[in-house]
């Protein structure tokens, strides 16, 4: 099934990166990483440096599923509000989870600062505001939760916010901590690197069955071919039930426009941060090296692939004027519009970690707003679960495993 409609940004702006032959042969490796998306790329890269031979499929081009739709915005904040989640989960681990999304931050800047381009990574910071007056007040709460937390975040009141950042809301919060990227650039520099390391990436190459040794997976193929693994991760988003048998998430649709560039005389707002509201489902922004502004949210519920099609462009058109609204400023025109499907989860953590019962087969699903932050986690826990983990991955783990 697509995952994505329109013509996305990241691949339309990059061209074609780099191409992988499909399975042609039977082989055998420490680890098996289905999905070749940033999760995949991200996996693939953090388990080679660490010296296990690696496998790499996907059913489509590497890169092309729902990493090409994603607006990559780098964010500690996940679409659970740190004082909710603490209501849910306990302020410990929330907390913790809060301080993994930041630490992965630093992590993606140090990927890229190791990748000939860069991969188009940036830091300016992230403003969350309040979309209506109650929000304001909940807003002072998130504050006083960020602060306890030892979180870098600063509450702006309606004066402070549109005074820094022309923008008309009750309050926000602002933090430094913030970041964007390039992902398809970022998921084909790292699966390079993987290649480099003798690590297999094989494009169109669909996994139709996993047959279970006693120590060891067995991949059967559509090609023909199979791969037997000591390991199997699974890194493809909602399209893990297919191996998990039932569904972890629900699936929404959002969708994202990006702009033509604006001119260099044209002021942004400052720093460029990202940006993002209370409301839910949220408006998101952000800008691009090209001084491009990419805006997403409308989400609605995933029904068909041919219904997201269709509401493609009157989403576009609202989000355009939701752009109008925020930055009245600003003389934008549309140049591209997408749309992509995505899984959401009760808590908005991510799903990473051993399918209970099955040691060997792992997942890592990054669902909702911060899918490259718990990716980059799930890269770093998953290969020290695989190499033996000590009690604080354990515990870290434990935060969002499969059966929560």
């Amino acid at each position: 099934m697509d995952l994505r409609d329109g013509r996305a940004f990241w691949p339309t702006d990059n061209g074609l990166i780099q191409t992988y032959p499909p399975l042609r042969a039977d082989t055998a490796v420490d680890v098996a990483v289905i999905g070749a998306g940033i999760t995949g790329a991200l996996l693939a890269d953090a388990l080679t440096h660490a010296g296990l031979s690696v496998a790499v499929l996907d059913r489509r081009d590497v890169a092309s599923g729902s990493t090409s739709a994603s607006t990559a915005l780098l964010q500690f904040e996940i679409d659970t509000n740190l004082h909710e989640l603490r209501d849910m989960i306990g302020q410990g681990p929330a907390d913790r989870a809060y301080h993994l999304c930041r630490d992965a931050i630093d992590l993606v800047g140090e990927l890229c600062r190791q990748l000939p381009d860069g991969c188009g990574f940036g830091r300016n910071g992230s403003l969350y505001y309040a979309s209506l007056r109650r929000d304001g007040r909940m807003l002072e709460r998130e504050q006083q939760a960020r602060e306890e937390a030892g979180l870098n975040s600063e509450y702006l009141s309606s004066r402070e916010l549109y005074t820094r950042f022309g923008i008309k809301a009750p309050a926000a919060l602002f933090t430094p901590d913030g970041a964007e990227v390039d992902p398809y650039r970022l998921a084909h520099g790292l699966l390079a690197r993987v290649a480099q390391r003798g690590g297999l990436i094989t494009d169109r190459t669909t996994v139709t069955q996993l047959e279970e040794g006693r120590s060891s997976w067995t991949l059967h193929t559509d090609r023909g071919p199979k791969v037997q693994a000591g390991w199997v991760i699974v890194a493809t988003g909602y399209e893990a039930e297919q191996f998990l048998g039932h569904r972890l998430a629900r699936l929404k649709n959002s969708y994202a426009l990006a702009t033509e560039p604006l001119a260099e005389d044209t002021e942004l707002w400052p720093t460029g941060c990202l940006i993002w509201e209370t409301a839910r489902p949220y408006l998101y922004a952000r800008t691009t090296p090209d001084r491009r502004i990419i805006i997403g949210g409308e989400d609605d519920p995933f029904h068909s692939p041919e219904r997201r099609e269709r509401r493609l462009k009157s989403r576009a058109q609202r989000l355009h004027k939701a752009l109008g609204q925020l930055q009245p400023q600003l003389d934008t025109e549309i140049a591209f519009s997408w749309a992509g499907t995505f899984g959401e989860t009760k808590d908005g953590l991510a799903y990473i970690g051993p399918q209970p019962g099955k040691k060997r087969l792992l997942f890592a699903l990054g669902y909702g707003g911060n899918g490259i932050t718990y990716s980059v986690q799930a890269a770093r826990l998953l290969t020290a679960h695989i190499l033996g983990a000590d009690a604080q991955d354990r515990a870290d783990l434990n935060i969002f495993r499969l059966d929560r």
